[in-house]
């Protein structure tokens, strides 16, 4: 039976619910003990114990630390369970520490995770995408792990909570109740089931300490490529840390970072670091063996910008690593200096054929840099590189000329916001990407060679003819030098045409000289309006 009726009245609440929902925070002194004292007070007058279960519903479902956040927050909001931050706080990191998910499981969605949002999906299942993707990523369902049950249950709840479900787009050509509560129940059991192979032997592992020093690499959009060092030290508490990190951006800047960081179900990394003049939050994944940190950052409340970041342990008893080449790119027949970045390094540098190293002009266990003479008759390719017995496989990218541009991100939209509202613009930072053809010599196929961001001169213009019509370019905000898109302020504009806000439909141009040739690309970029509901995992 569908259960709307109980339910409807739950409609406002929940409406806040997303609002509401804050990040998983960094405090957890509580023990194990306590920490499942507390879930027994907190959730066993409604979660009843089920004989070889154990609580209901909680015990029937593995989730994420931010899927089980946004759960408790549920209860909040929807039922009144009253809890302390700090309680809270222990809650989650139980429920991710025994009702987690392991890392093979959340590998392919980490985008979600990350909140990087610029790309499309690719469903695991078509079926249910078409029924529960209609309303939130298809990554929110791949993210959980429930029983067959409670899957089923999950239907009810969403028909009850959302009476008018069923007439939304793409339900009313189809059975839609009739799919979600009778086929498509069984698929998610066995697509996304409660007991897995991963999660036992993920439960069987030790987890591995974050503390040490770490050798730093990244990519953060607008910026360029980055390297430095962290130390992470343990707080006292179980899984829990300080970061203290320096960053050496390519241009030149520099930056350093603190903060406080919790490790969830053994590997998920989620820190809250002041970061030069930002507030920033890193969502990484620490590898089972504790070697590797390596996942996105991005600024808080803006998950728009931030960037890449890789670390391996450093210092001595390490292993040696190489971890970056800057550039990443080399013309034919031209000489360039090269750093290569990486962790106790030793030994001579070797670029690979047709890649002549000149001279060693800085040289330590972190850092080599080195002036290189590319031949001027060889093969598009990227060269493995090398320092002593470490090789990267991507190193240099060695090309005749630039054939295309792509510009990134791949699906462009900005939001905006500001203006005295409580939504902040979210903007979009562009980048120049070029490309060689391959030796198929055809653009857009497998064999294209990625070389790297090139800088570029960036322009917008009106989409096409309505958005020139409504005059887009003039309102929907404005484009750095540097490929930074910077959306219009929220809320009606009684200057636009039939009042509408600073929404629009652009149209972003990059151009790169390439010794003289001119190479441009173009990407679309919606403008929309602001987003109140956004969850951890949307």
């Amino acid at each position: 039976m569908r259960a709307q009726s109980a339910c409807v009245t739950l409609l406002r609440p929940l409406a806040l619910f997303v609002a509401a929902t804050v990040a998983p925070s960094l405090t957890y002194a509580a023990s194990e003990a306590e920490a499942k004292a507390l879930l027994d007070s907190k959730c066993m007058s409604c979660h009843l114990p089920v004989e070889g279960k154990g609580l209901s519903r909680i015990d029937e479902s593995r989730r994420t630390p931010e899927g089980w956040d946004m759960t408790i927050q549920r209860m909040v909001v929807a039922h009144g369970v009253q809890i302390a931050a700090d309680e809270r706080k222990t809650l989650v990191k139980y429920l991710a520490d025994t009702h987690g998910l392991a890392p093979e499981e959340v590998q392919d969605r980490r985008y979600l995770l990350e909140r990087d949002f610029t790309l499309i999906e690719t469903p695991d299942d078509q079926l249910v995408h078409d029924t529960c993707g209609r309303c939130h990523s298809y990554g929110r369902i791949a993210l959980q792990r429930r029983t067959e049950d409670d899957w089923r249950k999950l239907a009810h709840f969403h028909v009850g909570q959302y009476p008018v479900i069923e007439i939304q787009a793409s339900g009313r050509d189809r059975e839609w109740w009739k799919i979600a509560s009778e086929q498509v129940p069984p698929l998610l059991g066995k697509l996304y089931p409660v007991n897995s192979e991963s999660w036992s032997k993920w439960q069987a592992h030790k987890a591995a300490s974050a503390a040490g020093s770490w050798r730093i690499v990244g990519h953060r959009p607008g910026w360029g490529a980055y390297e430095g060092t962290a130390t992470v030290k343990a707080n006292g508490e179980a899984d829990h840390y300080t970061i203290d990190m320096q960053l050496n951006y390519a241009d030149g800047r520099k930056e350093t970072a603190k903060g406080d960081a919790v490790v969830y179900t053994g590997y998920e990394w989620r820190a809250s670091v002041q970061q030069g003049n930002e507030k920033v939050r890193q969502v990484f994944t620490l590898s089972p063996d504790g070697q590797t940190l390596s996942g996105r950052w991005h600024q808080d409340g803006v998950d728009s910008l931030g960037g890449r970041f890789e670390a391996v342990r450093n210092g001595e008893g390490s292993t040696p690593r190489l971890l970056a080449v800057e550039p990443s790119y080399i013309r034919a027949g031209t000489v360039q200096r090269i750093s290569l970045y990486g962790s106790n390094l030793s030994g001579d540098v070797d670029l690979g054929p047709d890649l002549e190293v000149l001279k060693v002009v800085e040289r330590s266990a972190d850092k080599v840099v080195v002036d290189v003479r590319a031949a001027s008759d060889a093969s598009d390719g990227v060269r493995p590189a090398s320092v002593g017995k470490t090789r990267l496989d991507q190193g240099l990218a060695y090309y005749q000329k630039l054939d295309f541009l792509e510009v990134e991100p791949g699906y462009a939209m900005a939001n905006i916001g500001g203006n005295g509202g409580s939504r902040p613009k979210i903007p979009v930072q562009f980048e120049s990407v070029g490309y060689a053809f391959g030796p198929d010599g055809k653009q857009g196929t497998e064999d294209d060679i990625r070389l790297g961001v090139f800088p570029a001169t960036w322009s917008v213009d009106n989409l096409n003819e309505y958005a020139a019509q409504l005059r887009d370019i003039e309102f929907a905000g404005t484009l750095q030098p540097d490929g930074l898109f910077i959306p219009g302020d929220a809320g009606p504009n009684p200057k636009r045409k039939f009042g509408t806000n600073n929404t629009g439909e652009l149209k972003v141009t990059a151009v790169v000289d390439d010794a003289g040739r001119r190479v441009e690309a173009s990407k679309p970029l919606v403008v929309t309006v602001q987003r109140w509901n956004d969850p951890h995992i949307r």
